[in-house]
């Protein structure tokens, strides 16, 4: 069965190189980032927390880049995103080599080899999953790459991976010039922000792949590989927005309650887990708050609806988002799930902002930007 992951315990890392001292400049590349970081965050897709999303942009030395993603990967419990944009090099040996700012071809020292991302994944991630994203030249050099030695595989112990390139082990990717974005993440971007009609509730990796295949290839443009390994390929990376209500009902509207594709109790683990599970209900109730709270029988006005949809921390109380919950039309099996997840976290959880939710400190999980000094020089 296919899962969103939790926002509180998932991360993501977005790389990108759009300006290159010895290769053609990219411009479409800081486009990609920008763009990716808004769906990642926003109701699109996984609604992580500014905090969880990491944009390492123009590195000037390939150490930043891995730095982020062993950061990221020490954090995050659930799922791991880890996303590349920008020219790739095929190194003497026939192996991947992403390339950054200063790089030079034939100088594998000035690029970012791809084994190095991969080896932190396996070795010293604490994710269950991990979503790998490549939108470069002979990126599908990188999926004979996943497949590590058994020793690496079994320390690494995680549930799923999935690696989604833009293009074959011998093709060149697509940045037409004048576009706003890559082929390849534009079409990304486009199919979370719109969704995939007639396709399932949720938008799982193989999915998506599927639709990238058909669409990139009717346009003539490279078509992308895939490598799943375990059940990497349900993990889902938004809701199909194309299979949700048009617009809030004063009635019913779409499947029956009970058919909807509510949020899973079960697949939460954080506290923003689950207040963002608890916004989604109503999203995908397709109601108003003022129909909520008339639903409700006036037990909860749209003030407590606005409250309990936008709070920082968890409820201290079950009964408001209980009747929250029945209002919008959650089966009553499925408020129980929500209670217990409910008491599992009050059990474990401070009823305070999680670390780095929306205020990060230190340098742990702290959404920053890492740029070549140069970029803001204008050089």
């Amino acid at each position: 069965m296919s899962v969103l992951p939790d926002p509180g315990a998932s991360r993501a890392v977005l790389i990108g190189t759009s300006r290159y001292d010895h290769l053609e400049q990219l411009p479409a590349v800081s486009n990609n980032l920008t763009a990716l970081t808004g769906i990642l965050q926003g109701p699109h897709a996984l609604r992580l927390p500014p905090g969880h999303v990491t944009v390492v942009e123009n590195a000037s030395h390939n150490h930043m880049p891995v730095t982020a993603v062993r950061e990221a990967a020490a954090e995050a419990t659930d799922t791991l995103l880890v996303y590349f944009a920008g020219h790739g090099l095929v190194d003497p040996h026939g192996a991947l080599n992403l390339a950054l700012p200063h790089t030079q071809p034939g100088r594998i020292e000035t690029g970012l080899p791809y084994d190095w991302i991969r080896d932190v994944l396996l070795i010293d991630s604490a994710a269950q999953r991990h979503i790998v994203l490549l939108d470069c030249c002979y990126s599908g050099l990188a999926l004979g790459r996943m497949s590590a030695p058994q020793d690496l595989a079994d320390q690494a112990a995680v549930e799923g991976t999935f690696l989604l390139a833009a293009s074959a082990e011998t093709r060149t990717a697509l940045a037409p010039v004048g576009d706003t974005h890559t082929a390849f993440t534009s079409t990304l971007l486009d199919t979370l922000r719109h969704g995939i009609p007639g396709g399932p509730p949720l938008l799982d990796l193989d999915t998506v792949y599927r639709h990238l295949r058909r669409t990139l290839e009717a346009r003539g443009h490279p078509v992308p590989q895939a490598r799943n390994r375990n059940s990497g390929a349900l993990v889902a990376l938004a809701r199909n927005h194309a299979a949700l209500p048009a617009s809030p009902a004063t009635n019913a509207a779409g499947p029956e309650p009970a058919h909807r594709p509510w949020p899973d109790p079960a697949s939460i683990r954080t506290v923003t887990g689950f207040l963002t599970s608890l916004a989604q209900v109503r999203e995908l109730s397709g109601l108003t708050q003022q129909e909520v709270s008339r639903r409700s029988a006036g037990r909860i006005s749209t003030g407590s609806i606005s409250r309990l949809i936008n709070r920082e921390t968890l409820p201290a109380t079950w009964d408001t988002t209980a009747t929250y919950l029945s209002a919008c039309g959650v089966p009553n099996d499925q408020i129980r799930q929500w209670r217990t997840a409910w008491q599992e976290l009050r059990r474990n959880a401070p009823a305070t902002p999680e670390p780095n939710a929306s205020a990060p400190h230190g340098e742990t999980g702290k959404a920053w930007r890492l740029s070549a000094l140069w970029r803001g020089r204008g050089h």
